[in-house]
């Protein structure tokens, strides 16, 4: 490590893009690059948790407090708890990976301290975590209330203790969507910890009736498959909130984990005490989880939910983030139904009321982007990958903006991760289809679109109707060589979704870059850029499924035209 890394003050701001790289024993870190190399191993982390080991191996040791993170690596703007938890939990899982090359110690009340200081002997013994840590996949409560309709309580209940256990900082837990891959499935128990490498799995099971609810959970230890702890609660529905507290204290000690206060005080933060706004919420998150945005119905229903749910309870961010995120789709993506909120307002709002709401700093990027505020959207998106790495929105929302920066390598890194987090998800593999074509990575390519297509066609199952399933799964066929079918599909959208801008431009994409139709391609872009916002006009510059047509007089004119329109509409 480089003597200028080694003395820095630990509470100089940290800066990225000026660190020299350094070495903690026998892995190499490369700030700038967000990397961390070893023997056949490499790790790309997010912005704000490779600033938080930055801030540690300056200290050389010494003891870190959570203001003094804040102030080197938030650059002195508050932050909850909750940020500096999943940095520290996401740098946990970096070391582990690195074969412990090193280990962050918590301090209980008093900070963080890397257990290798900087500077000493690569041969010197690191005290490190154990061989394996703790991690335990939360596997999707069974719906035991005799009625399909309660599915989004027991989801909700599962996916809020995945949620709560993801706060201690000690633990892995395995993502929400790999874990729900086995709802309603029979399950080996053992299988599962050695397909996920999970130490142990959580069963259980939902029965709500009335104002009654029992929630039964076991865990069980993946490599034994010897219960370790078990237990049945029967509660007043109202209790839901503290029923949640007590199996996620009671997962505690059967693990024998030590929680530092801000943990403890980070899983008893619920959001809301009001159970009815709670169970809108559920209802609302189910819906959104299973129809993203491709249904304007669906869309419109969850804005509802959330609408209301905020009504009886003012101070529930998590309804303003879900309502936030919603509307901006339905200001995005489906402008023909008319004039709606941008979301910006509810983002806003919930943020107010809770810093640490990733999906709410999503939709500011979202907005700022579509008004061509790049730097300010690039700043969000920082802050939503540090406060949550593993949500969908936050991912897909990163893809995006490294493609419109032409960063096609992380493009693909975030757009994977996205595909795999949330299973309704078409958009994603559809951009990576786009982005492994111009890497010039076919293979690559071919299996993306199978994804894209399989999810298109379970969209089109539900709503034969819906313009945006259909012009994705028409890039996916062209792609896969299916050209005649694809054909038939950009048929449809246009019959059947004349005004949906967006499945117009990905029909324009599929006979560009992969039908070779120079004329179809430009006749659908024509009535594109006649009502293209600056936001869509930049994209259009930059993509690569259009450099077919770069040197196109009639692209080069309606590019022109289009930005033509768009001064004279700022001037006037």
């Amino acid at each position: 490590m480089s003597d200028t890394a080694a003395h820095a003050d630990p509470l100089t701001r940290v800066n990225l893009a000026h660190e020299p790289d350094f070495a903690i024993g026998q892995i190499k870190v490369c700030p700038a690059r967000r990397e961390i190399l070893g023997q056949g191993w490499q790790e790309i982390l997010e912005p704000r948790v490779m600033r938080v080991l930055v801030a540690l191996v300056r200290a050389r040791g010494e003891i870190l407090s959570r203001e003094d993170l804040i102030e080197s690596c938030w650059d002195g703007v508050i932050v909850g708890d909750d940020a500096i938890n999943r940095c520290i939990g996401r740098l946990r899982k970096a070391a582990e990976e690195s074969g412990n090359a090193f280990a962050i110690e918590t301090v209980p009340r008093v900070g963080y301290r890397l257990s290798r200081a900087a500077g000493r002997n690569p041969n010197e013994h690191c005290p490190a975590v154990s061989a394996q840590r703790l991690s335990v996949c939360v596997l999707p409560f069974a719906n035991m209330s005799g009625d399909v309709e309660q599915e989004y309580f027991s989801d909700g209940i599962s996916e809020d203790i995945i949620t709560d256990l993801s706060k201690i900082s000690a633990l892995s837990v395995t993502a929400r969507n790999t874990a729900f891959q086995f709802k309603g499935k029979s399950v080996d128990i053992p299988q599962i910890a050695r397909q996920l490498k999970v130490s142990h799995v959580l069963e259980g099971s939902v029965r709500r009736s009335g104002g009654r609810v029992r929630i039964s959970a076991q865990l069980i230890d993946g490599l034994a498959g010897d219960h370790i702890w078990a237990e049945r609660y029967d509660r007043d529905l109202n209790d839901i909130f503290v029923l949640q507290d007590e199996i996620s204290e009671a997962i505690v000690n059967a693990l024998k984990l030590r929680l530092v206060h801000e943990e403890k005080t980070a899983i008893e933060r619920r959001g809301t005490e009001n159970v009815e706004a709670y169970n809108l919420y559920l209802m609302a998150r189910q819906i959104y989880a299973r129809s993203t945005e491709y249904n304007a119905e669906k869309v419109e229903l969850v804005i509802r939910l959330c609408r209301r749910a905020t009504e009886i309870d003012p101070g529930y961010s998590r309804a303003w983030a879900l309502m936030a995120l919603q509307q901006t789709t339905l200001f995005l993506v489906h402008k023909s139904r008319g004039a709606c909120d941008d979301g910006l307002v509810a983002a806003e709002r919930a943020l107010a009321l809770d810093p640490n709401v990733a999906e709410a700093h999503v939709v500011r990027a979202r907005i700022y982007a579509e008004g061509a505020r790049v730097g300010e959207a690039a700043g969000e998106i920082e802050a939503a990958l540090a406060l949550d790495a593993d949500s969908w929105e936050v991912n897909r929302a990163a893809g995006l903006l490294s493609f419109r920066h032409r960063k096609l390598e992380d493009a693909t890194r975030y757009w994977e991760k996205a595909t795999t987090l949330m299973a309704a998800d078409i958009y994603s593999p559809a951009m990576l289809i786009c982005v492994y074509v111009a890497l010039k990575k076919p293979e690559a390519a071919l299996r993306i679109a199978q994804v894209a297509l399989s999810r298109a066609e379970k969209v089109l199952e539900q709503d034969i109707y819906s313009g945006a399933a259909l012009g994705y799964g028409a890039i996916a066929l062209a792609a896969l060589g299916e050209a005649q079918r694809s054909k038939e599909w950009i048929n449809r959208v246009l019959l059947v979704d004349p005004g949906n801008q967006n499945a117009r431009y990905n029909c324009a994409c599929a006979l560009s870059v992969h039908l070779r139709d120079t004329d179809a391609a430009l006749e659908l872009l024509g009535p594109y850029f006649e009502a293209a916002s600056a936001h869509q006009i930049t994209h259009a510059k930059i993509d690569p499924d259009l450099d077919p047509l770069r040197d196109d007089p009639r692209l080069k004119a309606m590019l022109v035209i289009a930005e033509a329109r768009l001064a004279s509409k700022q001037g006037s």
